[in-house]
């Protein structure tokens, strides 16, 4: 578990994190129907060249990709390829940028060009989530008043949460104690203190919560074919608010 000290770990996390978020703002920009999953891949290799940084997913665990692309009924994990994006999809990027030996992470939903009010609804249902767990993510509070405060605000609104991957410390590695589910009891879990950095990633389902393995080891997908959604920002907890890194 990383828990940044000095002003100069905080500065390099704040700059990993800005990364993120730019790279995640251009791939929101070139998201329109008819371009390849795979072509989001090169944007993203070519921002991190620009900003001069390392991709945390290339190659970590034997990920073949510089992001993760996950469409529709897909949760996590896609690897991007000759997949063409249409009119009506919903994609999540999933991305991580490594400065001075520190990892930021975060991902985001987006529709491409027109979707339904279904779909509408998961993602804003997914990201309000997000931003729960966030307020609960303060000095004093446990670990799983974060994990229920997203259970809560997903299942009250008809959705689910899924139970089989979660959120993570990140900091010097990747993915690092504690691991943060999206369900849980409040008060339960290690006190959360300042200095401690957490990537919150809700992943939210039209359907059920049970995923399924694609046959290539990698993507993850709902069981029940129905839609997911999936947003992360990583977090530094602080004596008042978290302050939110991934944030341009």
């Amino acid at each position: 578990m990383t828990v940044i000290k000095s002003p100069q770990e905080v500065a390099i996390m704040r700059q990993a994190g800005k990364i993120v978020a730019a790279v995640l703002q251009k791939l929101r920009e070139e998201i329109r129907p008819g371009i390849k999953t795979r072509q989001l891949d090169s944007v993203a290799m070519s921002e991190l060249q620009k900003y001069g940084a390392k991709a945390s997913f290339k190659g970590y665990r034997g990920f073949p990709a510089h992001l993760c692309v996950s469409v529709n009924d897909e949760i996590v994990h896609g690897i991007p390829g000759e997949r063409w994006l249409g009119e009506g999809d919903i994609v999540s990027v999933d991305f991580g940028a490594i400065v001075g030996g520190f990892h930021g992470d975060g991902a985001i939903t987006v529709g491409v060009g027109r979707i339904n009010s279904k779909a509408q609804e998961l993602l804003a249902v997914t990201e309000a989530a997000l931003m729960a767990g966030i307020k609960a993510a303060r000095c004093g509070n446990h670990l799983g008043d974060i994990s229920a405060a997203i259970q809560s605000y997903v299942e009250t609104r008809g959705f689910c949460v899924v139970r089989e991957y979660s959120g993570h410390g990140v900091g010097r590695d990747l993915h690092e104690d504690p691991l943060v589910p999206n369900f849980g009891s409040p008060g339960d879990g290690p006190l959360l203190q300042k200095g401690m950095t957490l990537a919150l990633e809700p992943m939210v389902t039209a359907g059920h919560w049970r995923t399924r393995l694609a046959k290539n080891r990698w993507t993850v997908l709902t069981a029940d074919g129905s839609l997911s959604a999936h947003f992360e920002h990583t977090i530094a907890i602080d004596e008042g608010e978290p302050e939110i890194l991934t944030l341009l």
